[in-house]
């Protein structure tokens, strides 16, 4: 076991979390889309990976939870992970239900590796560097998939991005529902409502992005991506300056 062993990498679950989560997954679609879109989208995409490592490198070698460099991370995940999913699509012409079902695939591998492992799942459980590097590549696939989902539901199935968006929010919902009123498996729970985050989030930020044509409101991935980003900012300032978003173990190491 890690050096490392019984310091929390990761915030607590509250309502905060959510609202920081659902902003990060729209945050990566506009900016992703924004970038692809502006320069070379090549250039973007090993951009988009670079700043990626690094979030990860910084996070991965925190001692302990630090609000802005764990959110930083979740965020360059939500830009890469965009990247990646449409890179499958675009480059190499992989459907969206194909897409979808590969990243499926891999998000299961990840979880059964990680409870083999370590013979958990839960949050609350990331305490050493083999639970954490397990929980950032659950991350990462659950991004993938949720993008290819989303553009499944918004051009696939031919809903368009604010009836997907309306969709995936009920569905958002229905886990924690199910939690409360029906003592659904509290790991369970959270890693279903988690993988909708991403559909959720990109659904919503293309509804404002895209062009009317588009069945957008035409507002621009460049100018929604800035308000995503203000907003995201604001959340993890205020996290970072109460402290409300650190679990109990952390917050009694400090």
């Amino acid at each position: 076991m890690s050096a490392r062993a019984g310091l929390i990498r990761v915030p607590e679950v509250t309502a905060y979390f959510w609202v920081a989560k659902i902003l990060t997954t729209a945050l990566g679609e506009s900016t992703s889309d924004y970038l692809v879109h502006t320069v070379n989208p090549y250039l973007a995409v090993i951009a988009g990976f670079v700043a990626f490592a690094l979030a990860m490198t910084v996070q991965l070698r925190a001692r302990r939870y630090i609000t802005w460099v764990y959110w930083l991370a979740v965020t360059m995940v939500a830009v890469f992970g965009t990247m990646a999913a449409d890179v499958v699509h675009i480059e190499f012409g992989v459907p969206y239900i194909a897409s979808t079902i590969l990243f499926a695939v891999v998000l299961v591998t990840v979880f059964a590796s990680w409870y083999r492992s370590e013979r958990t799942l839960s949050i609350h459980s990331i305490n050493t560097s083999v639970r954490e590097r397990f929980y950032w590549a659950a991350v990462l696939a659950t991004f993938a998939m949720g993008t290819a989902l989303g553009d499944l539901a918004a051009y696939t199935a031919h809903l368009g991005f604010l009836t997907a968006g309306i969709v995936f929010a009920v569905v958002f919902a229905l886990p924690g529902l199910a939690y409360r009123f029906l003592a659904l498996n509290g790991i369970l729970a959270f890693w279903l409502a988690y993988i909708v985050t991403r559909p959720l989030g990109a659904s919503f930020a293309d509804w404002t992005g895209k062009s009317r044509a588009a069945h957008g409101l035409g507002w621009g991935d460049g100018p929604v991506a800035f308000v995503l980003a203000a907003l995201l900012i604001a959340v993890v300032a205020y996290l970072g300056k109460t402290g409300k978003d650190r679990q109990a173990a952390a917050r009694g190491a400090r």
